[in-house]
């Protein structure tokens, strides 16, 4: 059966005009000027899409999964995330990984999870690691998590400029990230390394020694919270014009809020190719608020809103997103070929329909 999405305006994210866009199975077959459809054909299912827009489908590279939190005993621990909840935030794509709680949370009940949700329509992707250095692995060697692990993408997220951090060295670092580019290389995965940066007076400046101390691409490290403060988006500011990519953080407790913090980072000359922005579902803050995955959305909607460009912000959690994943051939597009995540707003950007892998859930 062909599912024809008829008649939608499309963002690709690039806007493309309004457009027909044809599905076969889980993927996207292509994408034609309305009217093409051969009437009567029994095998094409149509969704009219009049007044509708299609964006892909959001890609959350930052969530808890399994729950976080626990850092006010173990009455405060954060339950696991649901797939209704991912879906009716938009997303259609998201990786899990652990935070500071290694000791109740498992990297192979991460894997489970993700393949549970996956089970569910989501697709799925999990980092190794957690606060601490050493990072914890399945086999004991990252890059061999790489390799063996289908799911594992990466590293992280390993906790810098924080109390609760092990508070890992340059080297530390830098063979951490040099493990998962190499294990990324030989399994043609991500491999990257992403850091956890919190309130401590360093900031981002170890990332500075790291790259001047070392041969590691700038790419294969993403510090995320850079939204924390203005001290720490200034460091990202320069980070980031210096080539680096960072990430947003999204909801109330992030400190400067997403569509104030990407208006700062255009007007200082920072390319939005170098931003995301993530929700860290699940994870929390020492004073026990939660972070929500729905903020995501609302972020996305509030930057819009604001006067910054929709594709643009778009792009952030869809091909931006997509790159830094290493799924940018599949995810983050709507173009032929790629997986069937698409999104269906109103004029208001309600979201009226999800569909992710070619299903309408």
């Amino acid at each position: 059966m062909i599912v024809l999405l008829q008649n939608a305006q499309v963002y690709a994210p690039r806007y493309l005009g309004r457009k027909d866009i044809w599905l076969v199975g889980d993927k996207i077959l292509r994408v034609t000027a309305p009217g093409e459809y051969p009437a009567g054909h029994p095998l094409v299912e149509i969704i009219s899409c009049d007044g509708l827009t299609a964006f892909p489908g959001v890609i959350d590279t930052h969530v808890h999964i399994t729950g976080g939190g626990g850092e006010q005993g173990p009455a405060s621990r954060i339950p696991e995330i649901c797939a209704r909840e991912i879906l009716q935030a938009g997303v259609t794509t998201i990786c899990g990984l652990l935070g500071a709680d290694r000791q109740t949370r498992s990297l192979k009940s991460l894997l489970a999870k993700a393949k549970a949700l996956e089970c569910e329509g989501i697709s799925t992707f999990i980092y190794a690691g957690s606060y601490e250095v050493p990072p914890v692995t399945f086999t004991g060697d990252i890059a061999e998590d790489l390799l063996l692990i289908d799911k594992v993408i990466g590293i992280g997220e390993i906790a810098i400029s924080d109390y609760r951090s092990s508070h890992p060295s340059v080297s530390d670092i830098t063979r951490i990230a040099s493990a998962a580019h190499l294990g990324g290389m030989i399994s043609a995965k991500a491999g990257l390394t992403v850091l956890h940066v919190g309130d401590g007076r360093a900031g981002m400046l170890i990332l500075d020694r790291i790259l001047r101390s070392s041969d590691l691409p700038v790419k294969t490290l993403l510090p995320t919270h850079v939204n924390r403060n203005r001290e720490l988006l200034m460091q990202a500011v320069r980070y980031a014009k210096s080539g680096g990519n960072i990430d947003l953080t999204s909801g109330e407790k992030a400190g400067i809020p997403v569509a104030q913090a990407i208006k700062i980072l255009l007007r200082k000359g920072v390319s939005s190719e170098r931003i995301t922005i993530s929700s860290d579902a699940g994870g929390s803050s020492p004073d026990g608020s939660v972070c929500e995955i729905s903020a995501l959305y609302e972020d996305i909607i509030s930057a819009i809103r604001i006067g910054i460009p929709t594709e643009l912000v778009f792009s952030m959690v869809t091909q931006n997103a997509a790159e830094r994943i290493g799924q940018s051939a599949k995810k983050g597009c709507i173009e032929p070929g790629a997986d069937a995540d698409i999104l269906l707003l109103d004029s208001e950007y309600n979201i009226q329909k999800v569909i992710a892998m070619g299903k309408e859930m």
